[in-house]
């Protein structure tokens, strides 16, 4: 996981953002927020605002989704491909 956020991280430093996360609609919310968690979350991602801090959060947290997405999406088409997958440790039910 952090490997996976590190790259995220250099990849907002170097500009290359997901067209996603660049076009923004903006709205004004109110938020009760742990001042501690938000503070930490800040340093955490090197956010010089708290506003900052949650939309980086946020982009994570949808890469995150679209990269689970993804994964489930490419097993099933693995697993309904028809390969004959041997068990080597008689683990796999059947």
């Amino acid at each position: 996981m952090f490997i996976i956020w590190h790259s995220l991280y250099i990849d907002a430093i170097l500009g290359w953002e997901d067209s996603m996360a660049t076009a923004r609609v903006r709205s004004h919310k109110h938020f009760q927020l742990d001042a501690a968690k938000l503070r930490r979350a800040q340093r955490m991602l090197r956010a010089d605002t708290e506003t900052e801090a949650i939309e980086r959060a946020l982009d994570i947290v949808i890469a995150e989704h679209e990269r689970n997405r993804l994964t489930v999406e490419a097993n099933d088409r693995f697993i309904t491909s028809g390969i004959d997958i041997k068990d080597a440790y008689g683990t796999l039910e059947e």
